[in-house]
């Protein structure tokens, strides 16, 4: 029971947005992402940075880039590092700006619109990352706290 016990109690350290963060982290960390780098066939491997689309062994790359940002996404929401700000919100930025790009340039994208739209949540979900103050040290909580 204290292994179950240790979970809620970390997972009570944040709010609730945060939590569904953490667990997708988790997810492509410890599921998605060694079955797409190990498993999945190089002629169907595809990744997006940035918007731009990389197939074959340039994919693998970008899948072994998304492992390590995921897996620190995992670790630093886990134990609530202070070097998760600003880290996880330009990265949720990176991945607005993406959505939107591909959206434009990729025949499957939908278009201009399409990708403002698809981009919207993942921009406001960068904005909540970045005026959070959960990555602060306790401190710098402190001082916020004190100051309203």
């Amino acid at each position: 029971m204290q292994p179950f016990n240790s979970l809620l109690a970390n997972l009570k350290t944040r709010p609730h947005w945060m939590n569904a963060l953490m667990l997708f982290c988790a997810y492509m960390t410890f599921i998605y992402l060694p079955w797409d780098v190990l498993l999945k066939p190089l002629s169907e491997d595809q990744e997006v940075w940035f918007g731009l689309l990389f197939t074959g062994w340039a994919a693998k790359a970008g899948g072994l880039l998304h492992w390590y940002v995921y897996g620190a996404g995992f670790w630093g929401f886990w134990k609530m590092r202070t070097w998760m700000f600003p880290w996880a919100a330009l990265y949720t930025a990176q991945v607005a700006v993406g959505m939107a790009v591909w959206s434009f340039l990729d025949a499957r994208g939908g278009g201009v619109t399409t990708g403002l739209l698809v981009a919207i949540p993942f921009l406001a979900l960068a904005a909540a990352l970045w005026r959070t103050s959960y990555f602060k040290s306790a401190e710098a909580r402190a001082e916020i706290v004190g100051s309203l």
